[in-house]
């Protein structure tokens, strides 16, 4: 170790204030907690079940995986949907699935609305949805209006230290 150079924090609970230290790009949370590391936009909404919500035109959702979901699921290898656009979802239907390296997992609606479809982007680039989860690799949208519990990236964070400590708890 260099003289003078802190070595990293070890200790589960990093501050608050460390959260976001401005190294970030604008529009960006920084996001750190034991060995998990990301950012997350703040032009987006989250839910608790780990998905993301943007607003891309009046009413039209896109939503995709954050990227703490895409390291619990591992690389993704294949997605379906077993809803037609144009149907009717509420909060909680399954609208399809995906396989990843680690699991298997149902894709929920997080909100109310007319389903509208998959990426249609994933069909040739599945990769996009762990590379670039808040970009290229969205999952689907939805036309309505999300719920009352969506959360902003600061509060997703705050989602997100309950969920990795209890995780953390499991394995001490």
């Amino acid at each position: 170790r260099r003289q003078g150079v802190e070595p990293p924090p070890t200790d589960r609970a990093m501050p608050e204030s460390n959260r976001d230290d401005g190294t970030s790009p604008p529009g960006l949370l920084r996001y750190r907690r034991a060995k998990f590391v990301a950012r997350f936009p703040r032009d987006r909404s989250y839910t608790p079940s780990h998905y993301w919500l943007l607003e891309r035109a009046e009413g039209i959702w896109r939503i995709g995986y954050t990227k703490f979901a895409m390291r619990m699921l591992g690389e993704a290898v294949e997605i379906d949907f077993e809803v037609e656009a144009g149907s009717q979802v509420e909060v909680g239907d399954v609208v399809g699935w995906m396989e990843g390296f680690k699991a298997v997992s149902d894709l929920f609606s997080p909100m109310a609305g007319i389903f509208r479809g998959g990426n249609p982007g994933l069909d040739e680039s599945i990769g996009s949805v762990h590379a670039k989860p808040y970009t290229l690799g969205w999952l689907f949208e939805i036309e309505g209006e999300p719920g009352d519990d969506v959360l902003d990236a600061e509060g997703y964070a705050r989602e997100l230290d309950v969920t990795i400590d209890s995780m953390m708890g499991e394995y001490e």
